[in-house]
């Protein structure tokens, strides 16, 4: 009894319009940047037509990443709310995979943006089994001073103690396939950011990555008990914002690229598997092709990296010893440099930056279910 579980952050799938760009030029779209615009009211209406052109070629090009994860069950990221959800799916992923999605869940978590983490899943298994959901618990709430996290780093970051944790939610899902009980964990942990305090963004935001991984680990060890958490069955999925390895990218496409795989000496992905407690099976995959996300701020900065992961208990890992997820990645665009030999044939439609599927890729993995 197999099942295909996937995860993806679909980049802001929104139902609403962002215009907060005529007062914030950090948030404006450098298509309006280009014009003398008047008033607020032109901002609004040029906006709209700018967004509304935008996102029909960028959602059938999402639905096109997801329909090639051939998934029972994908964890979404960055997904407004559920009218959102479902307006994709049925106007884009339906013409795809037909009846497909017809249980959905999300619920509001902290983000500013107002971006959730979501699930979808089809009634049954490609082999038919059922897929029963049991209940579902947002963990938004939990503040550091609940769970005994907070640090002076944190302090240092203007976070308060009384401040929640989780930049979104971990959202805790129970489900059943064919009768066997999952647990799926839906994270999206703490952007990086850009550079502060003579930090580059990633070392600056890392404190408050480590206490979400510490506040999720938290959660399943007093859900499972600690001494058994590990046997049981569960999978954290979602965009972590971090990487233990990233591939630099050096040279051009005159003169050739050059990678270079470099490790990281720290990583909030570690607290989650230290001692065994679950395993990155993306790491199972070759080092050089383990990434989901092309990061560039030009020429003198690019590189490849995992950020998006099924981690795996330590005891589901065990009974699926052989399986390697797959990374769907031809929804990237152009300008995403591939390593010799993993190039693959782009979505039709899909531009140099944009439109594309999303800025990162997802991550899919066929598992064995059997009790």
């Amino acid at each position: 009894m197999s099942l295909r579980l996937a995860t993806f952050n679909v980049e802001n799938l929104m139902n609403r319009f962002d215009f907060s760009g005529y007062r914030n030029q950090l948030n404006e779209d450098r298509t309006l940047a280009l014009f003398e615009i008047q008033s607020e009211a032109e901002y609004k209406m040029l906006e709209q037509a700018r967004a509304i052109a935008q996102s029909d070629d960028t959602r059938q090009l999402t639905a096109l990443a997801i329909a090639a994860t051939r998934a029972d069950i994908i964890c979404m990221q960055e997904v407004d709310n559920i009218e959102a959800l479902k307006a994709f799916e049925y106007g884009y992923l339906f013409k795809m995979v037909g009846q497909g999605y017809r249980q959905k869940y999300t619920t509001s978590g902290n983000d500013s943006r107002g971006i959730d983490v979501a699930v979808m899943m089809r009634n049954e298994t490609a082999q038919g089994q059922p897929i029963e959901f049991v209940r579902m618990t947002s963990h938004a709430y939990v503040t550091y001073e609940q769970f005994g996290l907070h640090t002076a780093e944190l302090a240092d970051l203007g976070n308060q103690a009384n401040e929640r944790i989780f930049r979104r939610d971990c959202l805790e899902v129970d489900l059943t396939v064919g009768g066997v009980p999952l647990t799926l964990y839906l994270v999206h942990f703490k952007s990086m950011g850009s550079p502060r305090n003579g930090l580059d963004g990633r070392e600056a935001t890392m404190p408050v990555r480590v206490a979400e991984a510490l506040a999720v680990r938290r959660i399943i060890e007093e859900r499972f008990g600690k001494e058994h958490a590990a046997d049981k069955r569960w999978a954290i999925c979602g965009d972590m914002n971090d990487y233990r390895q990233r591939v630099k990218i050096a040279g051009d496409d005159v003169d050739g690229y050059r990678f270079d795989v470099v490790d990281e000496a720290q990583s909030c992905i570690d607290v989650l598997t230290a001692g065994g407690f679950c395993e990155n099976v993306v790491e199972r995959r070759p080092e050089m092709n383990r990434w989901t996300f092309y990061h560039t701020r030009g020429p003198a900065e690019r590189h490849l990296c995992q950020l998006d992961y099924i981690l795996l208990s330590k005891g589901l890992a065990a009974r699926n010893a052989t399986a390697v997820p797959d990374i769907i990645r031809n929804g990237q665009p152009w300008r995403t440099i591939f390593p010799a030999g993993q190039e693959v044939e782009r979505f039709p439609r899909a531009g140099w930056d944009r439109p594309k599927a999303s800025d990162h890729c997802p991550v899919a993995i066929t598992l064995d279910m059997a009790r």
